[in-house]
């Protein structure tokens, strides 16, 4: 079972990770604020789904100790929020056409 969850895990947090890095060089390089936003509201969700990926893995796979499982509860929380911030943007800045 272990091994099934690093093959789910492991390119989870890849592609999310090179999702956030994109993201993150296209936000910075636009000029547009609208779409700088809508970026960086991207870079958000893919950061907090890379968090997220990363807490189920400090959570599941790792030794049972207090601290990881600690540990991996503050990404998770962090992760749910990224998430939930960046959706809540993009949705701000594709209402606001025009």
């Amino acid at each position: 079972m272990d091994q099934l969850m690093q093959w789910l895990f492991a390119p989870g947090i890849f592609i999310s990770l090179v999702c956030s890095v994109v993201f993150s060089f296209k936000s910075r390089r636009s000029k547009d604020g609208r779409t700088k936003g809508i970026y960086a509201a991207r870079m958000n969700i893919s950061m907090g789904v890379m968090l997220m990926f990363i807490a189920l893995v400090q959570m599941f796979l790792a030794g049972e100790s207090t601290a990881r499982i600690v540990i991996g509860a503050v990404f998770l929380v962090l992760g749910v929020f990224n998430l939930f911030a960046g959706l809540r943007n993009l949705s701000l800045y594709r209402a606001s056409r025009g």
